[in-house]
């Protein structure tokens, strides 16, 4: 517990000036982070991020993460679009599998895309919603972190039926539900101080969807886990894991949370 908290005082330190500064900095620092949960995913099927089709994923994932208000240039410049650019990196992973006859194959295309995909669409709407202001980031980290905390004290507390143990069985229908619970309670105290959305009623609303949703991720980045064997997606956080085991959630709440400044 010692070992945690003190690795997450030290992200928090480094994280929450970038969020706070925003602009470039904020992108530059989720290209970061992007790239080493990239590196973690790619690792579970022995695919190493320095080398021909890795570098091919990272610039499928770079091109993910251009945000909205920089593809009009791009376009501009290089007369592309953004799905135009990643779809020639798929094009050079599959011709990559011809030259090196087979070895890397089909599916280990299809597991790079979709790492790709899975990592850089949700850290792409970070990048989205922290353009369209802080207290989006900041209610969106709320909603996991309570959803999160919930689960684990209700759970433990109350806990019996066993949500999916196949893949989490550490998990509880107890928890699910306490952790959506948490989630709205705390997300009516920000609303109070921080409004984002136009009614508490949709705000409630969304706070369901998201807290259902985030937990999903968690169970789907677990599935992920327990088929390749892992334990956790990587050692970069001591007693939290890596990249991926923290931000699992993130990568399915915030797209959907992205819609919350067009309904506010």
């Amino acid at each position: 517990m010692k070992q945690r908290i003190i690795t997450a005082a030290i992200a928090l330190a480094f994280f929450v000036p970038v969020i706070i500064i925003g602009g470039l900095p904020f992108t530059i620092a989720i290209y970061l982070i992007a790239t080493i949960g990239l590196f973690e995913i790619l690792r579970m099927k022995n695919l190493t991020l320095f080398s021909f089709p890795g570098l091919i994923s990272w610039i499928i994932l770079a091109v993910l993460l251009i945000p909205a208000s920089w593809t009009g240039w791009i376009y501009d410049v290089l007369g592309y679009t953004k799905i135009e650019l990643a779809f020639a990196g798929v094009l050079l992973l599959l011709i990559y599998t011809v030259v090196v006859k087979n070895q890397f194959t089909f599916d280990h295309v299809a597991f790079s895309i979709l790492g790709a995909l899975y990592v850089g669409i949700g850290f792409y709407y970070l990048i989205e919603t922290r353009m369209f202001g802080i207290e989006y980031v900041v209610y969106a980290f709320i909603v996991i972190w309570m959803t999160d905390t919930g689960a684990y004290v209700t759970g433990r507390k109350f806990g019996k039926r066993k949500l999916w143990p196949e893949i989490s069985p550490n998990k509880t229908v107890e928890g699910f539900v306490g952790g959506i619970i948490w989630a709205i309670t705390f997300a009516c105290i920000f609303q109070y101080f921080v409004p984002v959305a136009s009614t508490y009623p949709i705000l409630i609303i969304v706070t369901i969807i998201a807290s259902i949703v985030g937990q999903l991720g968690d169970l789907v980045e677990s599935a992920i886990k327990r088929h390749y064997d892992v334990k956790d997606s990587g050692n970069l956080l001591p007693g939290h894991g890596g990249i991926l085991d923290r931000f699992d959630s993130l990568l399915f709440v915030l797209p959907l949370l992205h819609l919350l400044h067009f309904i506010a």
